[in-house]
């Protein structure tokens, strides 16, 4: 597993300790989920335009793959 570091104002580090420590969480785990689904609502469109993209200049793809 690859790190990242957070760097939280203090306001919102508190907050996320208050929501792991009211949930019995840890406050990676809910900082994961949060990522994970941030990811799952932004790739869907964008998937979607690139789909889009790809199939509106299929042509020109393909001939610059040659």
């Amino acid at each position: 597993m690859d790190d990242l570091i957070l760097r939280l104002d203090t306001a919102v580090r508190r907050e996320l300790d208050d929501l792991a420590d009211a949930t019995g969480r840890l406050p990676e785990d809910i900082a994961l989920d949060a990522v994970l689904q941030c990811l799952a609502r932004e790739s869907s469109p964008v998937r979607v335009t690139a789909e889009s993209l790809a199939g509106a200049h299929a042509d020109l793809l393909r001939r610059l793959g040659e």
